[in-house]
């Protein structure tokens, strides 16, 4: 039987609460909808949790073993069916990217059926998000209640592409770093990298192109690479036939990204897409200049050029490398970034981004 109803209840689904920004930002909205007088509830289809997070937990993750078989698989979604049936839930909030259309069919039409969702999608590669296939992704689009961009750029594209007004924008929210203290010196100046280890997303190759031809080594000022991916070894020996060893250096993961992102000169993107990339509005929530390129979609809506940042073309390692070198050595360009970091990413803070989300939960306009 359905439990009583005490309050507004929302369950958040997710495959991973580990180490990518959509996974930091999916964290801090159990705690934000917590906060806004919700039960919250978190629905993780693999055991990999990083983030702290503020819900009630339902690991499906428990149930997978290394030998897992489709019948398998769908024990586990016929197991999240019947968990949000048992809790009866208000809104059902999915934060999972979606490539396969048959499971898209299955969440769709069987897991969330007769529930209200919210699809978020946080890429501007729609594939990743709606499906490689047309008829699924207006399918998707049909039957959800909302669609959350997490940029401008990526609610503009879904409303045009398949006319409809469902997509809204509500941005990451910037995390609360003003108790944390900084404990680590590093003992050496750096520009940061900080993500998944993701070449055909993140653009290595530019990045270790521009840093090669831009000052930064022969003013001592080294590369760090931090985070973990499936290409970490592909990096570590594009580093090494680019001759840049005593320069970059490779990080491993960590979830407390505060004390090597204060220590940084800048933090440095080069994807070939985003959506709203955390670790931008991280640095700047922190103080931290950075670097960018113009890719879809994020950087421009976050970064005001010579004002908390440099935003340059993408694809252009000369103009990657002249950008690096501005921050380097124009010092009052430098401080003008850093002192207009925070304040620029103010409409960011937890409390505005969680009561945009409150409104699209009652029902009422942003």
């Amino acid at each position: 039987m359905p439990e009583a109803k005490t309050k507004m209840k929302v369950c958040i689904v997710s495959i991973t609460l580990s180490q990518g920004g959509a996974e930091r930002s999916t964290a801090l909205l159990t705690k934000m909808l917590h906060e806004e007088g919700y039960e919250v509830h978190l629905a993780l289809l693999t055991n990999e949790i990083d983030y702290e997070y503020q819900a009630k937990l339902f690991n499906l993750g428990l149930y997978k073993s290394n030998q897992d078989y489709p019948w398998k698989r769908f024990n586990r979604i016929r197991k999240l069916r019947n968990y949000l049936k048992q809790h009866d839930f208000d809104f059902i909030v999915d934060n999972r990217n979606r490539q396969s259309p048959v499971v898209e069919l299955l969440y769709l039409n069987y897991v969330y059926r007769g529930f209200k969702s919210v699809y978020v999608v946080r890429s501007r590669n729609l594939d990743k998000y709606l499906t490689k296939h047309n008829w699924v992704a207006k399918h998707i689009v049909k039957k959800t209640f909302r669609i959350i961009g997490v940029s401008q750029d990526i609610t503009k594209t879904i409303n045009s592409k398949f006319k409809t007004e469902k997509p809204i924008t509500i941005y990451n929210p910037i995390e609360d770093y003003q108790n944390t203290e900084v404990s680590t010196n590093f003992g050496e100046r750096y520009i940061l990298f900080l993500g998944r280890f993701d070449e055909a997303v993140k653009n290595f190759s530019l990045l270790l192109e521009a840093y090669s031809h831009s000052k930064l080594s022969e003013n001592a000022v080294k590369l760090y690479l931090v985070g973990d991916g499936k290409d970490k070894e592909f990096l570590a020996q594009k580093i090494q036939s680019n001759h840049l060893d005593d320069y970059v250096k490779l990080f491993p993961f960590t979830p407390n990204v505060y004390p090597i992102i204060k220590n940084t000169l800048f933090l440095v993107l080069t994807s070939r897409y985003e959506g709203f990339p955390r670790v931008l509005i991280e640095a700047l929530s922190i103080g931290t200049p950075v670097v960018s390129v113009d890719c879809q979609s994020g950087p421009s809506e976050i970064i005001q050029h010579e004002f908390n940042g440099l935003l340059v073309e993408n694809h252009n390692p000369k103009a990657l490398a002249q950008a690096f070198d501005r921050l380097l050595l124009d010092d009052a360009l430098y401080k003008t970034c850093k002192s207009n970091s925070q304040g620029s990413i103010s409409h960011l803070n937890q409390k505005l981004i969680a009561s945009q989300w409150a409104k699209i939960l009652r029902h009422e306009q942003l």
